[in-house]
């Protein structure tokens, strides 16, 4: 299979954009790898310098480490644009949106205090195991999961629907009858109350002090068991018919194409699926 854009490019951009953005190779793959723990120990670093004891006695070390990986991904970032044959392409695609925003937060702390917290968006970069560890086999589950999603909205939604007006007939309800000497001091509120209450969360801001309150709370609280497993058995329901064919899920060559960083193509394929450059 030649993944090189062309055979006049120099053989070192052809390597580096082998190693670079695919994993079928053990370099690739270990850079790869080596990526993903550097993600991780980065976003660990943020979260303990989020702790005010361990940030008081290392948060100096903590925030060199910061910029040391902030500097390793800029120019992870640098060398992608370089050796990708369509950089607008690369930059412009989710992964290329995440690559950039992993590297915005850290020099975002130059002018706004605090903002090196959202490097946890680095998480995100994760995304690339399934790429790393050639679980793109499982990408025929998450679409029977999502079939199923989708072939349920409508009962789902008219069931959100009758749960949506029953919140506001108890919420309004429990207005009249609480009044706003006992918290419920408006219908919105009253309706957040019946939120809270029906999805048994019961933060206990609000709670009804008169008899009859209690009573229709109580009676909310118990059918709010039966609205939680309403939609759980409707989707459940979904999966559990049987499927419409029996062919087996689809199995994908692990290849970036070096002109739109499209993934998944067939075994087969000597194409790009989405804009026809040769693989």
């Amino acid at each position: 299979m030649d993944i090189q854009p062309h055979d006049t490019e120099p053989r070192w951009k052809r390597k580096a954009y082998s190693v670079i953005f695919e994993s079928d190779t053990p370099a690739g793959r270990a850079f790869d790898i080596a990526l993903l723990v550097a993600i991780v120990l980065s976003v660990l670093a943020v979260m303990l310098e989020s702790v005010h004891s361990i940030d008081a006695q290392y948060g100096y070390y903590l925030r060199i480490i910061e910029w040391g990986f902030t500097t390793l991904f800029a120019l992870e970032y640098i060398a992608r644009l370089v050796v990708v044959r369509r950089p607008l392409t690369y930059a412009l695609s989710l992964l290329g949106i995440i690559d950039f925003l992993a590297i915005v937060p850290t020099l975002a702390t130059l002018v706004l205090s605090g903002s090196r917290y959202l490097l946890v968006i680095r998480t995100l970069r994760l995304l690339r195991v399934f790429r790393i560890f050639k679980l793109g086999q499982f990408v025929g589950e998450g679409e029977f999961i999502v079939t199923a999603l989708k072939a349920s909205r409508f009962k789902i939604l008219v069931f959100l629907t009758a749960v949506f007006t029953l919140i506001i007939v108890v919420g309004t309800l429990m207005y009249v009858v609480e009044g706003g000497q006992n918290g419920f001091t408006s219908i919105p509120k009253s309706v957040y109350w019946a939120v809270v209450t029906v999805t048994t969360v019961g933060y206990g801001d609000i709670s009804p002090v008169t008899v009859l309150g209690q009573a229709l709370a109580s009676v909310l609280m118990i059918m709010g068991y039966a609205i939680i497993a309403v939609p759980t058995g409707i989707v459940s329901a979904q999966m559990a018919a049987p499927r419409p064919t029996a062919a087996p899920a689809p199995l994908y060559k692990q290849v970036i194409c070096h002109v739109c960083q499209a993934g998944d193509h067939r075994p087969d394929a000597e194409y790009c699926w989405r804009c026809g450059e040769k693989l």
